[in-house]
């Protein structure tokens, strides 16, 4: 059987951006479609008119699912209770029929390694990879497990979801820590004794005695490491922009190449991985291993270790993304530009408050870092699960559990 068989509907979404605003419907680009589940940190908002026009083919009601036809090309998420999306710019509604399959099956199974085995061979070759609808429609399924067992096969994967969905959570409690942390520190300069601390002018305003106004590029250095196209010696880890999470230094997501179609950078564990073209500038990351990335990326490194984790809270700010943002050019694809950035003005604690912050910050990474690994096991487990449970290599219990 074909995709379509098993769907009411698969229709594309409209060939035009839709006008933003600040609130109302969400509207799901493929940067918001992560494997399995939606990123709506950032996503686009619309107002109800466009929202009404945006789905005048089909209203997405809650079961549907959401692929993207390019970066990343596959990925597919479904929409939970209480989500009122449209479409956003390339991508494509699918409706499961209900009675044929369980949409959360439908779901774990798109994302599975079957299916994503047969986009990549669609889609491999061009110079963005991107999906056709017919290709879709008419993507070739084996035979589906009745219903009842695509029930019991869904309730075991979401489990492994769940147990990720924690992981991730304690992620983002960690992160707002040191994103709050920095800001008591070093922007409200309410560090530990700082009542001791008389202030003095500056040119960034009144900051602590003893602490210094310098330029980023003097505590900071961009390590372009250029890779060329070609055969690898091994399989490498590859992170591409699209890996990058929105507002987390958690990087929780990469792939492994043994090839390389253009030129990359090349990575050391524990440098930060800023994305430069826009709209990636959100997207800031400490790299947990060494590896290759795309060469839109800027890898900084601390020049000094006690620096470490002030140049990871800068960079990651609000503040730094704005100036990036603000200082790119470029017409049709603006870019950040280091010689730029470097110039940006930090303000440098003494020593004692600087030693303080990196042993905190260095606590929050590698837990952080624990915690990516975790997911990464639970996601292999659960996507092993699933061939294994269609094959009927994995016998299926009256209560089936996580082994």
């Amino acid at each position: 059987m074909q995709l379509q068989d098993v769907c009411d509907l698969i229709i594309d979404c409209e060939h035009k951006t839709a006008p933003t605003q600040e609130t109302g419907y969400p509207s799901i680009r493929t940067p918001n479609i992560g494997r399995g589940r939606f990123i709506l940190d950032g996503v686009n908002r619309v107002s109800e008119e466009t929202y009404r026009l945006w789905t005048k083919r089909a209203v997405p009601l809650p079961g549907d699912l959401i692929m993207a036809r390019e970066a990343p090309v596959g990925n597919v998420a479904m929409i939970p209770e209480g989500l009122h999306p449209c479409l956003g710019q390339r991508t494509l509604l699918i409706r499961p029929d209900r009675a044929k399959v369980e949409p959360s099956f439908l779901n774990y199974f798109l994302n599975g390694p079957h299916v994503q085995g047969l986009i990549h061979t669609k889609t491999n070759g061009a110079t963005v990879a991107h999906l056709n609808m017919k290709d879709v429609r008419t993507m070739d399924l084996p035979t589906l497990p009745p219903l009842p067992i695509q029930q019991r096969i869904a309730g075991i994967l979401s489990a492994y979801d769940e147990l990720i969905e924690n992981s991730q959570r304690r992620i983002k409690i960690l992160e707002s820590m040191t994103r709050a942390l920095y800001r008591e520190w070093f922007v409200y300069f309410r560090f530990p004794g700082h009542e001791n601390h008389p202030r003095i002018a500056s040119p960034l305003g009144e900051i602590p005695q003893g602490w210094e106004v310098k330029k980023l590029g003097e505590i900071a250095e961009d390590m372009r490491r250029n890779v060329p196209k070609g055969q690898l010696e091994a399989p490498t880890s590859f992170v591409g922009l699209e890996h990058i999470p929105r507002r987390s230094l958690a990087l929780d997501a990469w792939e492994t190449v043994t090839e390389l179609g253009s030129n990359k950078l090349e990575f050391k564990k524990g440098e930060i991985l800023f994305g430069k073209i826009r709209p990636y500038f959100h997207k800031v990351s400490i790299a947990p291993f060494e590896g290759l990335c795309s060469a839109d990326t800027i890898v900084i490194r601390a020049l000094r270790p006690e620096h470490y984790a002030y140049v990871v809270a800068c960079v990651s700010s609000d503040a730094f993304v704005a100036k990036a943002s603000a200082t790119a050019n470029g017409a049709k694809m603006p870019r950040a530009n280091w010689d730029v950035l470097k110039k940006y003005p930090v303000v440098i604690p003494k020593s004692e408050v600087a030693d303080k912050f990196s042993a905190l910050i260095a606590d929050v990474i590698a837990q952080q870092q624990t915690l990516i690994f975790q997911i990464q096991n639970l996601r292999r487990t659960r996507d092993l699960l699933l061939p294994r449970l269609l094959s009927g290599q994995i016998i299926l219990s009256e209560e089936a559990e996580i082994g």
